[in-house]
């Protein structure tokens, strides 16, 4: 076969829209230098637009360094890394030139920033269809910020994790800064709003400023077999539908590895529903050492002042809600644990967690929250969980501070909710005085384990939970605790099997 018979085959391969393939375009042909110092940025939007002239294709990206500001993809265009392709994100203050204009889509009160705006990143698709970017590529987000302004609610209580609480306002505003400071920049590595038929796959982030891949509303799409080594969130799933995230190793030590949202960033309450989650390794070591291999643990603390993070959650912003979620078959090492979280109105469904391995979990290993954080227009009620099924966890060196937690509200507690076949080792060494502790009710703040302090039970600790079912959970520590292992505070309907510690268990107000 021809050089361009082989590529031919693989990119119908590689493109799920198999026709779309026989139109095969190279960036070269289109100027693209590939040396590292020439923005290549035309040459790329030029081929696409060609592509999209001729009904669709695939954009050939050969190898070579492509140092780019934002590319727009378009319907039945997609594009092809060949392995040693490297699309590096310009730095505006060096390279020249910017990155697309954030949309002006007046206030945002209710989300920041990051999660507002789509077409200020190195790769953005608004209203996409069937569009794939694959193969053994490299997209190196070094020019792109971690920063941008929180959002504009007028409340502020919860916009922050109380772990933040006692930062100067100059810490703050290090990491948020105000909108004007963003023009030009680029926040994002790849950017998806209202897309449909989408195929992420194959290749590799390295950085990508606040969230290495954000897609809103965007239904029927599929992330397979990412690396991601981020400095901030990796993968954000807000308000999707038919999505599915497998085989992806994503390390992310100062924020979410994946992180399902259902926010008001369309401009109304959408529920995020049919997601699978599976397969996938997260992670909360040093930046950039997954990639590199030696795996780093020196880095002690997230921005937000708790410990990495690192981890799948559902949250924060709730407010359309998640139905039909499964997450199976996932790792978490050196990361927070598995949060399920619904503070911003909005019902948690039918949502299975199983076959999950975690080690040095960092806070929690289980956190599910309901909460009245409430950030909302007026109005915004409070959420409410039903059919949570969790099984088939292992997790060891958890941070002795923080048991598992379900924790809800009075009058809306955390309901319907099964634990089956956990076992959980803890690192130990609570004392007399955490376990004399009485955790604040706290209804308003940002959700995080760390939220009510350190917890008078070591291993699990419930308060405000109706029809809880525990069914062979077991628990060890590593060192003694002068905690007892379970802490219970108005709880109705608990049906418990196979459970060793169960009757040491203690029943508080």
């Amino acid at each position: 076969m021809t050089r361009r018979e082989l590529l031919a085959a693989s990119a119908i391969a590689a493109v799920p829209f198999s026709a779309l393939a026989e139109t095969l375009l190279d960036v070269r042909d289109f100027g693209a230098r590939g040396d590292g110092k020439t923005l290549d940025t035309y040459a790329f939007n030029a081929a696409i637009v060609e592509a999209a002239r001729r009904g669709g294709g695939v954009v050939h990206i050969p190898r070579g360094h492509y140092r780019c500001f934002s590319i727009r993809l378009a319907s039945r265009v997609s594009l092809l890394f060949e392995a040693g392709a490297v699309v590096i994100a310009a730095d505006p203050a060096r390279d020249g030139g910017q990155y697309d204009a954030a949309e002006d889509r007046g206030p945002q009160l209710y989300q920041d920033f990051g999660h507002s705006h789509w077409h200020n990143s190195l790769i953005w698709g608004d209203g996409v269809e069937d569009v794939t970017i694959s193969g053994p590529g490299l997209i190196l987000g070094t020019g792109l910020t971690r920063d941008g302004p929180g959002a504009r609610w007028h409340a502020q209580t919860g916009e922050r994790p109380l772990s933040m609480q006692h930062m100067s306002a100059a810490e703050i505003a290090k990491l948020e800064s105000d909108e004007a400071a963003m023009r030009g920049l680029g926040d994002k590595a790849i950017a998806l709003r209202l897309g449909r038929r989408i195929r992420l796959a194959d290749f590799t982030i390295s950085r990508g400023g606040h969230i290495a891949i954000l897609a809103t509303g965007t239904e029927a799409i599929e992330i397979d077999n990412l690396r991601i080594d981020a400095e901030r969130d990796g993968i954000d799933l807000d308000a999707v539908r038919d999505a599915t995230v497998r085989r992806c190793r994503i390390n992310t030590p100062n924020d979410d590895a994946i992180v399902l949202k259902s926010s008001l960033a369309l401009g109304r309450p959408i529920a995020a529903e049919n997601v699978t989650i599976s397969d996938c390794h997260v992670s909360g070591y040093d930046l950039g050492t997954m990639l590199g291999g030696s795996n780093g643990t020196t880095q002690q603390l997230a921005p937000d002042r708790d410990r990495p993070t690192g981890r799948i959650k559902l949250g924060t912003e709730s407010n359309g809600g998640y139905r039909n979620v499964l997450i199976e078959r996932c790792r978490f090492d050196h990361s927070r644990g598995l949060a399920l979280e619904t503070v911003d109105g909005g019902d948690m469904e039918n949502v299975i967690a199983r076959d999950l391995v975690m080690n040095d979990v960092t806070t929690a290993p289980i956190f599910v929250r309901i909460g009245n954080r409430a950030r909302g227009p007026a109005g915004t009620g409070i959420g409410s969980t039903r059919g949570i099924r969790i099984a088939d966890v292992k997790a060891t060196g958890i941070d002795h501070r923080y048991p598992a937690i379900l924790a809800g509200l009075p009058g809306r507690p955390v309901n319907d909710v099964t634990i089956t076949r956990v076992d959980l080792g803890f690192r130990g060494g609570g004392t007399a005085t955490d376990a004399a502790r009485v955790p604040p009710a706290v209804p308003t703040a940002y959700p995080e384990p760390s939220m009510f302090g350190v917890l008078p039970a070591w291993g699990l600790w419930m308060r405000h939970v109706h029809a809880v079912t525990l069914d062979r959970l077991t628990m060890i520590i590593a060192a003694p605790d002068a905690r007892p292992p379970i802490v219970i505070g108005n709880a109705a309907d608990m049906h418990v099997a196979d459970t060793p510690l169960w009757p040491q268990r203690r029943i508080v107000k």
